[in-house]
């Protein structure tokens, strides 16, 4: 395993709040002709989790770098599933390619090198990617931490007028 960052800011050692309860958020299987279809389900699948913005916008690029190393160096296929843990989104692409031995390139390449940043750019983005070689190919896991709500109020945030305020 290759961790470049922890996949979150807890110790990994406390558990998660509301307890290790994951829920599956998609699953679905890729190969090159259905990346961009991925991308655009996967940016559908964390808007409706409440992840916006750039931190949203972020999370989608690393996760495109991920299965497209997986379509180019896993054997042209794998396996995006993204879930929920608390209030962290989690996503890891599993591919099925047979490269053995050596590092992975995670640090960012000359510049006059073509490719190679796939890696460095999904830690980038996300601040953590965790890498874990298995027999039949690779996972790589990146995550997100998702906003939280206001605590306990529900009331209305108030809007200044010029009127008196009503008894």
């Amino acid at each position: 395993m290759n961790n470049l960052g922890p996949p979150d800011a807890r110790d990994p050692g406390d558990p998660y709040p509301g307890g290790d309860e994951a829920t599956a958020l998609l699953s679905e299987s890729f190969t090159a002709q259905t990346v961009t279809a991925l991308r655009h389900l996967l940016t559908a699948r964390v808007a409706a989790a409440g992840l916006t913005g750039d931190v949203a916008e972020d999370l989608v690029l690393a996760v495109h770098e991920l299965v497209t190393n997986a379509v180019l160096h896993g054997g042209g296929r794998g396996r995006l599933d993204l879930f929920r843990r608390a209030d962290l989104l989690i996503c890891e692409v599993t591919d099925h390619g047979h490269e053995r031995g050596g590092d992975l390139p995670v640090n960012l390449p000359a510049t006059n090198t073509p490719g190679g940043r796939g890696l460095w750019l999904a830690h980038h983005l996300t601040g953590a990617l965790t890498l874990t070689r298995r027999p039949d190919g690779l996972t790589a896991t990146v995550t997100a931490t998702l906003p939280t709500e206001p605590s306990g109020t529900t009331e209305q945030p108030e809007v200044a007028t010029d009127r008196p305020p009503y008894p």
